[in-house]
């Protein structure tokens, strides 16, 4: 449910309602009774989804869920052996600094 902002005419009071969406607005002022009420318009609140449900993977059958982690096992080993290779090859070799050549002078036909 959201938060809807209102604001009396009459008496300047503002204040927010957490209130259903379907629900009507207010036009009773609950500080001067008057019927000068109006609700404000907002910028609003972001959505905050809160739990499972949400994502595609939540949803997966029984049937995925054991081939995934049947093949997890055997993916992890040959992906961890092939990515971490490469990896220490490059941490354990020193960068060699080329020295800086210099700039070759062009013949010019003046």
């Amino acid at each position: 449910m959201p938060t809807y902002d209102y604001s009396c005419d009459a008496c300047q009071h503002e204040f927010e309602v957490f209130e259903s969406i379907t629900a009507e607005p207010q036009t009773k002022c609950p500080k001067c009774k008057k019927k000068k009420l109006r609700r404000l318009f907002g910028a609003g609140a972001g959505l905050v989804f809160k739990g499972s449900g949400f994502y595609q993977t939540d949803y997966r059958s029984e049937s995925y869920k054991k081939s995934a982690a049947a093949d997890k096992p055997a993916s992890d080993s040959s992906s961890s052996s092939t990515s971490s290779a490469p990896v220490e090859a490059k941490s354990s070799t020193p960068a060699k600094a080329e020295p800086a050549s210099a700039p070759k002078k062009s013949k010019s036909s003046d």
